[in-house]
C-alpha cells in the first residue's frame, strides 16, 4: 500500500473536493482538529502522530494509477481528474508540540489552504493525529500506574497490522515505554529494542536448567530467565538461581520473568527466595496482560516488580478503540474578508468554536497549570499581569475571573507553509522528554485513574461574544 497516495481519504472528501473545484477551485478555508472527550475516562490525552502526519503530507499526490481508479468509479469528471495529476499540498498548517497534554474542544492542529486541499487530507490527518495520541495517552497511563518505573512495549504481535504496530511503538515511547520488542521499529525510530526468551526456548531442552545455562552462556551480560514454564516456585526460581550464581561469580547480574500466575503472590515470593539466597540485586520483570489498573494495584501492593512488559493493552488501546479527534470548518475566506463559521449541534458538545483560534495555556506564579484558554488569533493575545474573564466553552453563564500572575503560552504554531515544513522535527528522545516536562506542570488530580479533577478549557470574552452572535443568527434565521 503507498500510503502516500492522495487516495488516503474518505471517499466523501473526493466528492466534495469536485464540488469545490466546480464552484470555484480556488476558495479558500480554514479547518481544526481537536477531540471531545478524554479516551479511558481519563483526565489528561497526550498529542502524538505529528511527525508522521508531516512525512505522509509533504508527500501527498495522486498516481496515474490512482486516477485510473477515480475515472473507473464513473463519479468524477474528466476535467476534475486532470487536476489531480499535479495536486500537492501547499496549504499551511498550525500545531502544537507533539508531545504536549492536551484537552478536549481546543485546536490541536488548523489548516488553512483551498477548501479542495484541505478536504482531500482530512482522513489522513486524522488517521495520523487519533491513533498515535490513543496510544500515547494509553501509554502515559501505565507509565504513571508504574510510578514512571520502566515500562517495556511488547505489542508487535497484538497491534493492528504492520502500519499499528509501528505508529503503536513509536507512540508508545512519547507516552512512557523506554524499549520495544519491535525490532524494525526499534532501527527505524531509535529505539532500544529489548527480549530474551520466550516458552519455545525453555521446553527446546531436555532440562529448564540446560535452557538456561546456554542462554547464559550466550548473553552473559542480558540473562533474564522465563521462569514459569514448568513451576515457578518449585522448578523456575531454583533453576534461575543456580545458573545466576554463577553469573554473579562472574561479576554479572541477572533477572527473572513472570508471564502467567497470580503476579502479586509469586513476585512476592520469588523476591523472598533471590534474597534469601543472597541475590539481592537480581531483579523480576513482568508481563501477562498488563494494563494501567492492574500495575496501578500491584504497585499500591508493594509488589516488588522492577520492570513491567505491557502488550496488547498498550499498543491496542485496551477497551478504548478509538481517539475521538474530529476535524471542522472554522471559517471561510471570501477574498480577504474572514466569514466564522460553526456547526449548530442540539448536543452541546458537538457545536464547534467559531473562527480561527489561539489555544494559551496559562499558569500561575508556581508554574502549574491552571487552564488552557481558547481566543481568536489576531484579536486576543492574553498577557501576564491582566485581568480577564474567562468563559465555559458552551457559551452559557459559566466564568470564572483570573489575573494572570504566571506564564501564558500560546500552544499553536506554524508548521508547514505553502505545503513546505519551515521548521526541523525534534527528535523522538526530545518529543518524550517535553511530554515528562509538561506533565509535570499539572496537578496530581488530573492525571488519578479514578475520577479524575476536570481541567479548565475556556473561551475568551471575544470568543464568547462572536459565537453568541453566531448563534443568534441562526435562531433568527430557523425563525424568518
Amino acid at each position: 500500500m503507498n500510503e502516500t497516495s492522495a487516495l488516503f481519504t474518505d471517499f466523501y472528501s473526493l466528492t466534495m473536493a469536485q464540488g469545490y473545484w466546480k464552484r470555484n477551485k480556488d476558495e479558500r478555508a480554514v479547518f481544526e482538529m481537536f477531540f471531545r472527550s478524554h479516551p479511558f475516562n481519563g483526565g489528561y490525552s497526550v498529542f502524538a502522530g505529528l511527525e508522521t502526519l508531516f512525512d505522509k503530507l509533504t508527500k501527498l499526490s495522486f498516481s496515474d494509477d490512482d486516477l485510473s481508479y477515480l475515472d473507473s468509479t464513473g463519479v468524477f469528471d474528466k476535467k476534475f481528474l486532470d487536476y489531480l495529476k499535479t495536486f500537492s499540498f501547499k496549504g499551511s498548517l498550525w500545531a502544537v508540540d507533539e508531545g504536549t497534554i492536551i484537552f478536549p474542544h481546543e485546536p490541536l492542529i488548523r489548516i488553512e489552504g483551498t477548501l479542495v486541499e484541505c478536504q482531500i487530507i482530512e482522513g489522513l490527518l486524522l488517521n495520523a493525529i487519533n491513533f498515535q495520541s490513543l496510544i500515547a495517552t494509553k501509554a502515559c497511563r501505565i507509565w504513571l500506574a508504574a510510578k514512571k518505573g520502566s515500562v517495556m512495549e511488547f505489542g508487535l504481535r497484538r497491534a493492528q497490522g504492520p502500519d499499528g504496530a509501528m505508529a503503536a511503538t513509536r507512540a508508545s515511547f512519547i507516552g512512557g515505554a523506554y524499549a520495544t520488542s519491535n525490532t524494525l521499529a526499534g532501527k527505524v525510530f531509535n529505539i532500544p529494542a529489548k527480549g530474551t526468551m520466550a516458552h519455545a526456548w525453555v521446553m527446546s531442552f531436555d532440562t529448564e536448567e540446560e535452557a538456561f545455562e546456554n542462554y547464559a552462556a550466550m548473553y552473559p551480560d542480558n540473562s533474564i530467565f522465563l521462569i514459569d514454564t514448568y513451576d515457578t516456585l518449585k522448578s523456575g526460581i531454583r533453576n534461575a538461581i543456580k545458573v545466576g550464581k554463577k553469573l554473579t561469580a562472574q561479576g554479572k547480574n541477572f533477572g527473572v520473568r513472570l508471564d502467567s500466575g497470580d503476579i502479586q503472590y509469586l513476585s512476592t515470593e520469588v523476591r523472598k527466595i533471590l534474597d534469601a539466597e543472597g541475590l539481592p540485586k537480581a531483579f523480576i520483570t513482568v508481563s501477562n496482560d498488563l494494563d494501567e489498573h492492574i500495575i496501578e494495584m500491584l504497585v499500591k501492593d508493594n509488589a516488588p516488580i522492577n520492570s513491567w512488559g505491557v502488550g496488547t493493552m498498550m499498543v491496542t488501546g485496551g477497551y478504548q478503540s478509538a481517539f475521538p479527534g474530529v476535524y471542522k470548518l472554522a471559517a471561510r475566506i471570501e477574498g480577504r474578508e474572514l466569514i466564522p463559521v460553526m456547526k449548530f449541534s442540539d448536543n452541546m458538545e458537538k457545536t464547534t468554536n467559531p473562527g480561527v483560534k489561539q489555544v494559551w495555556r496559562v499558569k500561575d506564579k508556581n508554574g502549574d497549570a491552571i487552564a488552557d484558554v481558547m481566543g481568536l488569533e489576531g484579536q486576543d493575545d492574553l498577557k501576564k499581569g491582566e485581568r480577564y474573564y474567562f468563559w465555559h466553552p458552551a457559551a452559557d453563564y459559566r466564568h470564572f475571573i483570573h489575573t494572570i500572575e504566571g506564564s501564558v503560552q500560546p500552544l499553536l504554531t506554524k508548521r508547514l507553509e505553502n505545503g513546505v515544513l519551515i521548521a526541523k522535527n525534534p527528535s523522538l528522545g526530545d518529543i518524550k522528554a517535553h511530554k515528562e516536562a509538561d506533565l509535570e506542570s499539572f496537578d496530581a488530580t488530573y492525571k488519578r485513574l479514578l475520577n479524575p479533577h476536570i481541567y479548565k478549557v475556556s473561551i475568551t470574552d471575544k470568543l464568547r461574544d462572536l459565537k453568541l452572535e453566531l448563534i443568534k443568527k441562526h435562531l433568527g434565521d430557523r425563525h424568518n
